[in-house]
């Protein structure tokens, strides 16, 4: 198993919606430090996979299909991050009390109106549930169910508690489901202690440590 696919299915699954931990296959959107995890079709289904969207039927089907279609497995794959950085860029604006950017918006709705295509309900019993319509072997599936993910959680009262790590050199967003909403990082054992740390040596050193100071053993990254 290559590295890049060992450090997906490692991931930590800290986002509290699918949608969320999509925005998280990337650490650090600024500069050249970023930690890709998406770097190709493949990538896209193996996460996908690890979070539990898509059955190992499903994961082999969607390869075998993007082996034989691969010009389209990599549109589908472009498409999938740049619908990644506009969910990305709306939520971290909500989160910081700033409206998002129409354009990001439309990007979003094309690919909600995409996915709601493909749902149709279906008789279970006396009880009813979505499914994806036509769906087997789509290269677009996966992204159906992250555009889906994004929609409810757009209309959901959860929306207010969607945050944004405050540690250094992390963008992670996840759902803050503490009673008094003061959750701050996306894992209190990674960036929360990397914190604590760089606020005693600071103490030490008789200094404040701003949010962007370096941690006397450096920043690590994500699994």
């Amino acid at each position: 198993m290559s590295e890049t696919r060992e450090r997906i299915l490692g991931m930590n699954l800290i986002g509290g919606a699918l949608c969320l931990d999509f925005t998280n296959t990337i650490g650090w959107r600024v500069g050249s430090d970023s930690d890709e995890k998406l770097y190709d079709y493949e990538d896209l289904v193996v996460w996908a996979r690890h979070v539990g969207t898509l059955s190992a039927r499903q994961g082999k089907e969607l390869l075998e299909r993007a082996a034989s279609e691969p010009a389209r497995a990599r549109t589908v794959h472009r498409q999938a991050l740049a619908l990644r950085e506009a969910l990305y860029r709306v939520f971290s604006s909500l989160a910081s009390g700033n409206p998002p950017q129409p354009g990001d918006v439309a990007q979003i709705n094309v690919a909600v109106a995409d996915a709601y295509q493909h749902l149709r309900l279906a008789a279970l019993g006396d009880s009813f549930a979505w499914e994806w319509h036509e769906a087997d072997g789509s290269l677009d599936l996966p992204m159906w169910m992250v555009a889906r993910s994004a929609a409810d959680l757009f209309v959901s009262p959860e929306l207010g508690r969607v945050r944004e790590c405050a540690g250094e050199k992390c963008d992670w967003l996840f759902l803050d489901a503490s009673r008094n909403r003061s959750r701050r990082w996306c894992d209190m054992a990674e960036c929360g202690n990397r914190a604590k740390a760089r606020r005693n040596y600071a103490r030490r050193r008789g200094g404040a440590a701003p949010r962007g100071a370096a941690a006397p053993t450096g920043k690590g990254r994500k699994a």
